[in-house]
């Protein structure tokens, strides 16, 4: 019976730990919530987020690495005057790389514009150039003349059709769930501060605390059941306790009359 009594103890206890008590919210410091949010706050002013300027160069670096590629293949092809010439005056769609070039330049200026500048926060001007800058690869690839040129038939377009998809990826999975995850955040923050001051605010001192008359009616918790049983049990011992020592009193007291009496006698019988 003990062991059933001590594991719904047990158990009391830990449901009533699972819940926030006075002590763990009055604990709250709202100076940390403020520095926090003054932490978040000055990321957004910062304009744009660490991690959105990390996507940001690397699209840069796409239109560069595409253009040096494009540079060397026109020295490669006798000159950049000559090779300029004819494939940006005299442009063929199956033998020139300067639509790979205008490629990049394209992703660039979309990309920059939406996620630098207007900081969007949805994937779907990522998703048109990714769309079309495959569609464009697949189709030059197969209509073009390019494998037929050397190694820069192969390198142009493979190289621009990866770096397109990575920056699609780094997007989708880096990007915009770590911006959402900070937004959260901070929204959890200012609730967690608007909480607290609302709390600090409506606790009341120790003045007004008070403990009221237990009343009979209200239902008691095993503990408190068991805490009451071993109170009158010590009660009902002392009482039992007093009136034993009592008994013992009187009994003396009745020994002592009795002696007196006796002896009151003995000393009469002797006067005769």
């Amino acid at each position: 019976m003990s062991r059933l009594l001590d594991s719904q103890e047990n158990a009391h206890g830990s449901s009533l730990s699972s819940h926030p008590s006075l002590r763990d919210v009055h604990s709250i410091n709202p100076a940390q919530l403020m520095a926090r949010i003054e932490s978040y706050e000055s990321r957004e002013k910062k304009g744009i987020s660490d991690v959105r300027r990390t996507f940001c160069l690397f699209v840069t670096f796409d239109l560069l690495f595409i253009t040096l590629l494009w540079i060397i293949e026109l020295n490669v092809n006798g000159g950049i005057e000559k090779t300029l010439e004819k494939e940006v005056l005299q442009y063929d769609y199956h033998s020139s790389y300067f639509d790979i070039f205008l490629l990049a330049v394209f992703r660039f200026m979309i990309l920059i514009l939406a996620y630098a500048l207007c900081r969007l926060q949805h994937w779907w001007a990522i998703a048109f150039t990714t769309a079309v800058t495959s569609a464009f690869l697949l189709a030059k690839v197969i209509l073009s003349k390019l494998l037929t040129q050397g190694a820069f038939g192969y390198v142009l377009p493979i190289i621009s059709f990866i770096l397109a998809w990575i920056e699609t990826w780094f997007l989708d999975f880096k990007v915009l769930p770590q911006e959402a995850e900070e937004g959260n955040r901070l929204l959890l923050v200012q609730d967690a501060s608007e909480r607290a001051a609302l709390i600090h605010s409506g606790l009341p001192s120790d003045g007004q605390f008070y403990s009221p008359p237990e009343s009979e009616a209200a239902p008691k918790t095993g503990r408190q059941q068991r805490f009451l049983w071993r109170r009158k049990m010590k009660e009902g011992e002392d009482a039992t306790c007093k009136n034993g020592i009592l008994e013992v009193v009187d009994l003396m007291k009745n020994l002592k009359k009795n002696r007196t009496v006796k002896n009151l006698l003995y000393s009469k019988y002797d006067k005769k």
